[in-house]
């Protein structure tokens, strides 16, 4: 009898056991995926597209001078395609000089008026003094005149030699005053003749400076190199169509393709963590099978606002260490900036970790025959993986995917950590 009732009792503790395992495994599945917590070494980076950039290059501009011709800016109407291998002299683009050319006229037309001018005051000033020395040469024959009759009047009444006298007088300040007058008149006219001359060769330079600066609407490479389009403000290429203005009449450059760079925009969220002298795995889009490496060299003090984006983001500049014929500029580029690196820490996948609000932090983990929310400690964050600093050891199982009737999981505390003693004979 005694062994008839422990058998149906058995059974009972048998299926009670099993009720609860399986319960608590909340209908685990095959479906259900769990890793283990292990040890290993974390790079830390931060992962940012670029572009890349000759670190030297040699400007191709347009004419220096536009603002001296009131030009504030030009169209190009003609430039090679980018990528163009160019020789030093060689034709790069052609501007539009229809604007200048308008001036050259206008300019012309100036020096001819200053010229007509110059001549019509030459022809004056020769009439006027020609009219001033006849008149001093008239003057001098009257007064020749008026001493030869003083001369014959000695033997004449007082009164006659007083006449002549007097005519003699007058005929002397009338010289004077006439050679005052020719030397006024000479004075004026070469102040005349001066200014006009002034005027004609202003005029002159002028349309010189403007038939040189037309010269200089066709572009020409100052060295070798390829046709790389230079950039408005905005970031978008100049081309056929586009305008240079006086204050930045850059056109092209021509890359020196030895030394290449990757500039590079870090989010202000990452920017802490960025500086100069880390090293940078770089990976070209255009050419996925080849691994570059370069390394910080500049990183901006002042963030700034991209086009098109809300988030603010800083400036970095990567030097290449490897020089490859196939790297052009413009090249996309997947820039790995690796900022710390962490040997033998615990680590779980990103993907492992729940948060409840702003008080806890934990995993699904493996406890025995049931699961728990397991509280951890983060510390370090990887791309995908994060270091924990308390809650796990290794070897310890977790979900990598959410078991069935998360909320009913019980909660497992991290522990208080233990105060460091104090020495009360120093209280």
């Amino acid at each position: 009898m005694t062994k008839k009732i422990i058998i149906p009792i058995a059974a009972l503790v048998v299926a009670a056991l099993a009720y609860f395992y399986f319960s608590d495994q909340g209908n685990e599945t095959e479906q259900d995926i769990l890793t283990k917590v292990k040890k290993t070494d974390l790079q830390l980076d931060v992962a940012v597209s670029g572009e890349l950039q000759a670190k030297n290059s040699v400007s191709v501009m347009g004419p220096i001078g536009l603002r001296n011709a009131r030009i504030y800016q030009v169209k190009i109407d003609d430039i090679v395609p980018e990528g163009t291998i160019v020789e030093k002299g060689g034709y790069v683009a052609r501007l539009d000089n229809s604007e200048l050319s308008n001036k050259i006229r206008e300019e012309e037309l100036d020096v001819q008026e200053s010229m007509n001018k110059y001549e019509q005051t030459q022809i004056d000033t020769a009439i006027n003094l020609r009219e001033k020395r006849d008149k001093l040469i008239n003057l001098e024959y009257d007064l020749q005149k008026r001493k030869l009759e003083l001369e014959q009047s000695q033997y004449e009444p007082p009164a006659t030699i007083k006449q002549a006298e007097l005519e003699l007088e007058k005929a002397t300040r009338a010289l004077e005053q006439a050679k005052e007058e020719y030397q006024l008149t000479l004075q004026k006219s070469r102040s005349q003749m001066a200014q006009a001359s002034a005027k004609l060769q202003d005029d002159q330079i002028d349309l010189t400076q403007l038939q040189e600066l037309a010269k200089k609407f066709i572009i020409k490479a100052p060295e070798n190199g390829m046709v790389i389009y230079a950039r408005e403000w905005n970031g978008k290429k100049k081309g056929e169509g586009s305008q240079i203005h006086a204050w930045e009449p850059e056109v092209a450059t021509l890359p020196d393709l030895t030394t290449m760079i990757s500039k590079t925009y870090v989010n202000e969220v990452d920017i802490s963590r960025v500086q100069t002298g880390q090293e940078v795995e770089i990976g070209l889009d255009a050419f996925p099978e080849k691994r570059l490496t370069g390394v910080v060299t500049e990183v901006a003090n002042v963030g700034e606002q991209r086009p098109n984006s809300d988030a603010k983001v800083f400036e970095i500049t990567v030097l290449i260490n490897e020089s490859d014929t196939t790297l052009r500029p413009a090249m996309t580029t997947s820039n790995t900036i690796i900022t710390d690196y962490i040997e033998n820490v615990l680590v779980v996948p990103m993907e492992a970790v729940y948060s409840q609000g702003d008080s806890l932090t934990y995993v699904f983990k493996k406890n025995g025959l049931s699961t728990v929310k397991q509280e951890i400690a983060l510390g370090a964050k990887g791309n995908d993986m994060v270091v924990i600093e308390r809650g796990l050891e290794e070897d310890d199982i977790i979900y990598l995917s959410t078991p069935a009737n998360p909320d009913q999981k019980q909660i497992a505390y991290l522990e208080e950590e233990p105060q460091p003693l104090t020495d009360k004979g120093n209280d």
